[in-house]
């Protein structure tokens, strides 16, 4: 996975099709970015091929990378922000659980590796 992630172009493209009705073309681009998308969200490069197969299911593949950056992202703020109050309040135990159940459902490896991160430093806490 690049060091970086740049999910603007998913989410875009995300937008342009499925928000705003525009015309939904599976170019070499496109499938470049979904290839590239699938990968970083958790999706296996057997089951991104296969969506690759057809307009159709390319679509899908597209609503299902978009859907899991989006709810991944608000799953992780919103756990970042109780694991802080938690760690504000100094009960570190609740703090480590939101990181915990966080790891528990997360599919994205990015979401993950934050979520691990940060569990990792709270080890370090009483």
């Amino acid at each position: 996975m690049a060091d970086e992630l740049d999910w603007d172009p998913i989410r875009a493209l995300a937008r342009q099709v499925l928000r705003d009705g525009a015309p939904w073309i599976l170019t070499a681009d496109v499938r470049e970015l979904l290839t590239r998308t699938a990968r970083e969200v958790g999706i296996s490069h057997a089951d991104a091929a296969s969506a690759l197969a057809s307009d159709t299911s390319a679509l899908e593949l597209l609503r299902e990378c978009s859907r899991r950056i989006s709810e991944g992202s608000s799953r992780m703020v919103d756990s970042l922000h109780r694991m802080y109050q938690h760690k504000r309040a100094g009960d570190f135990d609740s703090a480590r659980q939101e990181m915990r159940d966080v790891l528990a459902v997360e599919v994205v490896p990015h979401y993950r590796a934050v979520a691990q991160g940060q569990l990792n430093l709270l080890d370090d806490e009483p």
